[in-house]
């Protein structure tokens, strides 16, 4: 199974955007991942193409099956 935790972000424009994190490590204290959230934000750190981080607008933890199938 796999994880991902995404970090989503209000962007300038009033977009947001996704950064995507495969193996988080768990449980996922979302404090800390809200305090690294916000270092960014204040930093600068990244931008997308839809502006600078202005914003945490939510994060989760996102579980998936995949089955690969040989042919």
């Amino acid at each position: 199974m796999a994880k991902t935790l995404e970090l989503t972000f209000e962007t300038s424009n009033g977009k947001s955007t996704k950064i995507s994190l495969e193996s988080p490590i768990e449980p996922v204290n979302s404090e800390q991942v809200l305090t690294v959230m916000q270092s960014i934000i204040s930093a600068n750190a990244l931008t997308s193409t839809n502006g600078d981080l202005v914003a945490v607008k939510g994060i989760r933890l996102v579980e998936r099956n995949v089955t690969d199938y040989e042919f």
